[in-house]
């Protein structure tokens, strides 16, 4: 078995020094992780002292392809996720985009990717949850024990009632390779209608649909791409090197374009490039990426890079030289309901100067854990039980405007709460608290924390997504 996997005893002295380190913090202090990594895109305060040592609950406790479930460390990555899994033809229901991503950050904080039209996301694949508290006790939650009320509220908390320390989780059976179309179309409109159509029956043309997303590159040029697995052989593409995946998908032709990928490169398919944000250190350059060694294109890579932008203003110093204002950050994941996308994405192109923007359809699972008549049954992200919603992602930056910080972003929030949407809290946010209250179950999360967190040790959901604390 490959070292992503560890057993029982290595997970056992992990959990020790994580409770171990939780009791080093002193009386008062606020609790963190100790991490040096995040896939957040806000800033954190510093720690003033050790934060949670997780150094080892990084990994794979168990995989049993009798039961298709997994036991996983909360810290534990997909990428070493996906790698103990395939070589039992199985993965995780739903694979966030990005190798770093953990398990534990996608349950807390949310993870989609597109398999989601049927799958949901990736805390519906849940079945129990072992979690370090605010009061620092270790809990067990399931959808029906006594710490339900924490199972279904601790999606979207983000570490501010506590931290998985193990997961019990679903997988499902994937073959070895993806059979791709990409699908043009010409209108937001037609994007919309065909999206809906093909997420609620599953196939297109005859052909099942395993996994679909799409992107937009302007007003009239856009894609759904739809995934089919098989075990046929035959010629895979590879995007790991010089060619660009996104790029691959535009084309001219009415029928569809055809591409097959190995399973795992299709997991990965957005990593290399980090869909396409790689443009900005250059490397879609093809001097540049001649050059460029094939074990940095990859995300881990670019939030290093990220990290000395963040630490040293370099891209607003860049600007300033060459006369142009400083950026705001717009690096945002919105989901509305599906009905309502191309009513986003005009909006948006005619207003946000970004693209492309990656679009990504969502259902909750059915059935999902727990009371099958819960209309909203994840009280901090209430989505509606039924409904289709898609995701809309965009990365990048816009002219700062003068006096007006968070200007954009803003703008962005309005919109989509206007449209019955939500945004996720990964990023910057600029919610007063009135509105982020009636948006996130502030009621739900205040009895959360007033019996998983009652002296505060962790901070509120509130300080850590909008004020920054």
């Amino acid at each position: 078995m490959t070292s992503t996997v560890y057993g029982p005893e290595a997970f056992e002295r992990g959990r020790q020094r994580l409770l171990d380190s939780y009791r080093a913090i002193p009386d008062g202090a606020t609790v963190r992780l100790a991490k040096k990594t995040s896939n957040l895109f806000r800033k954190r305060a510093a720690l003033s002292h050790p934060g949670l040592d997780v150094s080892g609950l990084d990994r794979v406790v168990s995989v049993d392809p009798e039961t298709r479930t997994a036991q996983v460390a909360g810290m534990c990555t997909y990428e070493d996720l996906v790698d103990a899994t395939l070589p039992y033809g199985l993965a995780p229901t739903v694979v966030p985009q990005l190798k770093t991503i953990t398990l534990g950050g996608a349950v807390t904080g949310l993870g989609i990717e597109s398999t989601s039209f049927r799958n949901g996301l990736p805390h519906e694949a849940v079945l129990e949850m072992e979690i370090l508290t605010g009061a620092g006790e270790l809990v067990i939650a399931t959808p029906d024990n006594e710490h339900r009320d924490l199972f279904f509220g601790f999606p979207n908390s983000y570490g501010t009632l506590g931290y998985s320390v193990r997961l019990t989780i679903r997988l499902e059976p994937v073959q070895p390779y993806v059979e791709l179309r990409h699908v043009r179309v010409h209108s937001t409109r037609e994007q919309q209608s065909l999206m809906e159509r093909i997420a609620t029956d599953r196939e297109y043309l005859g052909e099942r649909v395993d996994y679909l997303d799409g992107v937009v590159f302007t007003a009239d040029e856009l894609y759904l791409v739809l995934g089919r697995q098989t075990d046929e052989p035959g010629p895979v593409s590879d995007y790991t090197d010089m060619n660009i995946y996104y790029r691959s998908i535009q084309h001219d032709d009415a029928r569809p374009k055809r591409d097959r990928l190995t399973i795992r490169d299709y997991l990965w398919r957005w990593d290399t490039d980090w869909f396409w944000c790689s443009r900005a250190f250059g490397a879609q350059n093809p001097r540049i990426r001649r050059l460029w060694p094939a074990r940095y294109l990859r995300s881990s890579f670019y939030w290093k890079l990220i990290g000395y932008d963040q630490r040293w203003n370099i891209g607003d110093k860049l600007n300033a030289r060459k006369g142009l204002p400083p950026s705001e950050r717009v690096v945002q994941d919105i989901e509305v309901p599906i009905d309502r996308t191309a009513d986003f994405v005009d909006w948006f192109l005619e207003h946000i100067p970004i693209e492309p923007i990656w679009l990504c359809p969502l259902k909750l699972a059915e059935p999902s854990p727990g009371s099958t008549d819960a209309a909203q049954p994840w009280p901090l992200y209430p989505l509606q039980r039924g409904t289709f919603y898609v995701n809309a992602g965009f990365w990048s930056g816009v002219p700062v405007t003068p006096g007006r910080p968070g200007f954009t972003n803003r703008m962005i929030e309005h919109k989509v709460s206007e449209l019955g949407g939500h945004k996720s809290l990964y990023s910057e946010s600029f919610y007063p608290r009135d509105e982020f209250d009636a948006l996130y179950g502030a009621e739900a999360y205040a009895e959360l924390k007033k019996t998983y967190d009652p002296r505060g040790r962790l901070l509120g959901l509130y300080e850590k997504a909008v004020t920054r604390a």
